[in-house]
């Protein structure tokens, strides 16, 4: 039985996800609206977070 690795995020590619800028980013990180790791110096979204975070913020305009 295998699982599928979750796929790492980059900020410029959830930059483009959202629509934002770099900044916006990392305010929804360091908020912890957004959860992030790092590996060595960068900084990774895992695409289930980033889904997690549209799927709320959907949740809270209806």
């Amino acid at each position: 039985m295998t699982t599928a690795t979750p796929e790492a995020l980059t900020v410029p590619e959830v930059m483009a996800a959202l629509r934002v800028g770099r900044s916006t980013v990392y305010d929804l990180i360091r908020s912890r609206q957004l959860p992030s790791f790092t590996v060595g110096r960068c900084r990774r979204i895992a695409a289930d977070s980033l889904a997690s975070y549209m799927q709320t913020r959907i949740e809270e305009t209806d």
